[in-house]
């Protein structure tokens, strides 16, 4: 078995956007109460972090907007927009969510571990230079990649994500950079209305942004597909020293945010794939990252999925239902373009990358 890492803390269940809201506290703790079973915590290791400095976070965010976030603190109640609410301890705990990654950036670049999953609230994604939204106040993916290159010196890092919806705040962190590559599979046209095949990176970064942007109702065999004929493909003409992933669960079907339809089964052949090439180009340097996810059933399922591809085995005798079986991996394996969305995402992507 690997050396899995989890990053989790009790302060992620302190951030509390109110009630009601989709980003909600049970959608971090249906994970934790699974993990925290002793047979089941015995299989990882649990490693102490710090929250962020604020110069890792002005690596991405500017001064004005690291300002207002703080400003939320000891409130009871504030809203950075329409959608992005805070409680008194959310600052802290977005501190600590980048902290995290940095951490877990860290161990990884130290040979420490094998590989991590930073279970955090609140998501990360969305957040732009000057902009808390979409549930998300700092971009814990993209300071985790500054962190990569700033502090180890990396030229290559590798962006996965997967969430439902497109990373706008992580694709114009780097989008006219050829240090990271940014690949977004997301529900199209759909919030936050960014992610069209033509959006494909500025200057330096023409081509090393690649959005896959979907209809609703695509499954496992579909998200196979765009991994086997897309991500694959080019991570393998990148060769990240370092693969990072955004890992949203509201592709799940039944979330009710989306109408995609991905199981278990998918989330689990994602993660093997990416496991895998993180193994062939980077020394299986691989750190994921929780995102969105608003059903709590594929909030959890999801999560251990990726915890059992990441381990490289079943949690425990009940998450064996979680880690993908020989035969459905390999029906899987030979999945290949056949939705017109995936073709045409293949076309976009070929022309800068000999897939």
């Amino acid at each position: 078995m690997r050396k899995t890492a989890i990053f989790k803390s009790d302060l992620f269940l302190m951030h509390d956007p109110g009630p009601h809201h989709p980003e909600r506290i049970e959608r971090l703790r249906i994970i934790y109460d699974f993990i925290n079973r002793p047979e089941v915590k015995s299989r990882f290791v649990f490693p102490e972090f710090s929250p962020a400095e604020k110069q890792s976070i002005i690596h991405n965010h500017n001064d004005l907007l690291v300002q207002r976030v703080s400003e939320t603190a000891g409130r009871s109640y504030d809203f950075l927009d329409q959608d992005t609410a805070t409680s008194e301890k959310s600052y802290d705990a977005a501190l600590l969510a980048a902290g995290s990654v940095i951490k877990g950036v860290d161990l990884l670049e130290a040979g420490e571990i094998d590989n991590g999953f930073a279970l955090v609230r609140p998501p990360g994604h969305h957040a732009e230079r000057d902009r808390s939204m979409g549930f998300c106040l700092f971009n814990n993916i993209a300071v985790a990649a500054y962190h990569a290159q700033y502090h180890h010196g990396l030229e290559r890092i590798m962006i996965v994500d997967w969430d439902l919806h497109h990373g706008n705040g992580t694709q114009f962190s780097f989008y006219n950079s050829n240090k990271v590559l940014y690949l977004s599979t997301h529900q199209y046209p759909y919030y936050p209305g960014t992610g069209a095949l033509h959006e494909v990176g500025t200057g330096e970064g023409e081509g090393f942004t690649v959005n896959v942007p979907l209809p609703g109702g695509l499954g496992d065999m579909d998200y196979a597909a765009i991994f086997n004929d897309v991500v694959l493909p080019v991570g393998r003409l990148y060769r990240p020293q370092l693969i990072l992933v955004s890992a949203g669960f509201d592709i799940y079907h039944g979330d009710p945010l989306g109408s995609m339809s991905v199981g278990p089964a998918g989330f689990s052949y994602m993660t093997r794939c990416l496991v895998d090439l993180a193994a062939e180009v980077c020394d299986g340097k691989l750190l994921v990252t929780l995102e969105g996810g608003y059903n709590l059933k594929g909030q959890r399922d999801g999560a251990l999925a990726v915890l059992s591809e990441l381990l490289g085995g079943p949690i425990d005798d009940d998450g064996r239902e979680f880690y993908l079986d020989d035969t459905l991996h390999e029906r899987f394996k030979n999945s290949h373009r056949s939705h017109k969305a995936i073709v045409q995402a293949g076309e976009a992507a070929g022309k800068y990358w000999k897939l």
